[in-house]
């Protein structure tokens, strides 16, 4: 039997004691000021369902009710309402205020200065899940980027990290290897920081240099999990449906760009589980639990998604249980099943088309070569203690 090893890095030491917070976030927080920082300003929000104050009201009208001058609505991908899994979206209208809302995961992925020539002010204000490869963090980057270009100060109103603050796990993105899906080479996979967070260094690691206001939320500890902050669960994008999926997301979803594995979209529980058409569930399980993977345990399964990859066919493969959350190193599930499904099933896999998520071209040729997952864990620790005094120039919140 392996040993057990602490692959990610964790700023905790303490036993956790779980809360009732009453966490504010951003909007929540502008509220209270009186939206003092946005009056007089003509105010641009890239925003979509998840921008709801504790009360779960839009902030669209929260801050129309608030004296506020909104004047145009910008939204990410899977659209304004987050409903949309498709790309090319374009522009539309809010229906109760008549603002327009421009598509940024449609043409363009960023404001364009002809979007942004009647403004005096560009606020973001949308709920991420804490990895590299969630595009919200990009279209956040790159609304500074441009708000910068066209002189306007950029306002990020901050909302938790659902996953907790606390844990960084993972490859860090190669330069070469940066996307939409990846903006800001050195990310590691799971960063452990808010919006707001990000957005400091981000301004700053890449000189940016955007007048940049980060709002503050209150009552909220880095050691917090969603479920421990008051706030309503909203799905994020279309398939991110609970903190479970929120918690193995980044490591489940590492090994999605493989052609021929589904992660379970189309299905009841997506990042949950994954399957195809060549895997064999109870093999595949058995090898995993025999690696003795902290926080969850492996279990065969099967399915048939109505939607996206095997479409409409029955496929074999396995599901994740978390037994321990606290225990649980999410990039250290996907490296292990990649490095399962490469000994047990050699050469069935592209794992080069995974190189854009995972981010690291030598992780990728180690599991290519059939490197222990242990062994590729421990490459990480040297980049991750870099990335961590990076980091903490940043961190808003203990």
């Amino acid at each position: 039997m392996l040993a057990t090893t602490m692959f990610s890095l964790v700023l905790m030491t303490a036993p956790v004691q779980y809360r009732n917070a009453s966490t504010l976030t951003g909007i929540d927080v502008l509220v209270q000021q009186g939206f003092k920082p946005l009056m007089g300003k003509r105010v641009g929000l890239i925003t979509n369902h998840t921008g709801l104050d504790r009360q779960g009201r839009r902030n669209i009208d929260v801050m129309i009710d608030g004296g506020v001058k909104l004047t145009a609505l910008f939204a990410p991908e899977h659209g304004f309402a987050g409903t949309e899994d498709r790309s090319g979206l374009g522009d539309m209208v809010d229906s109760k205020t008549g603002i327009k809302i421009f598509s940024l995961y449609g043409k363009t992925n960023r404001p364009t200065p002809e979007m942004l020539k009647e403004l005096d002010a560009l606020v973001f204000d949308i709920a991420d899940v804490g990895v590299r490869f969630y595009t919200y963090e990009t279209t956040m980057a790159f609304g500074m980027e441009e708000a910068a270009r066209a002189k306007i100060p950029y306002f990020v109103l901050d909302r938790p990290n659902p996953v907790t603050g606390t844990r960084v796990e993972g490859p860090l993105l190669e330069e070469g290897n940066t996307s939409f899906a990846g903006y800001h080479a050195g990310t590691p996979a799971r960063h452990g920081m808010t919006m707001g967070e990000l957005a400091q260094m981000f301004n700053k690691e890449r000189k940016i240099n955007a007048d940049l206001t980060v709002i503050a939320m209150k009552d909220w500890r880095r050691t917090d999990w969603f479920d421990s902050t008051g706030l309503a669960w909203i799905n994020p994008s279309p398939n991110m449906r609970s903190l479970k999926a929120a918690i193995l997301y980044p490591g489940v979803c590492l090994i999605e760009f493989a052609p021929n594995i589904s992660v379970g979209r189309g299905t009841d529980s997506p990042f949950e589980q994954f399957g195809g058409d060549f895997l064999k569930g109870r093999e595949l399980s058995a090898f995993l639990n025999a690696r003795i993977l902290p926080g969850v345990r492996f279990y065969p399964t099967s399915f048939t998604p109505t939607e996206s990859r095997f479409k409409d066919k029955w496929i074999e493969g396995v599901r994740i249980e978390i037994t321990d959350r606290e225990k649980v190193e999410s990039v250290r599930i996907g490296i292990e099943v990649a490095c399962a499904i490469e000994t047990l099933y050699p050469g069935k896999v592209d794992w080069k088309r995974s190189e854009r998520l995972i981010g690291s071209d030598d992780t990728v040729r180690r599991i290519i070569a059939g490197q222990n997952a242990v062994a590729i864990m421990k490459s990480f620790e040297g980049p991750l203690q870099g990335f961590m005094q990076v980091r903490a120039k940043y961190l808003i919140y203990r």
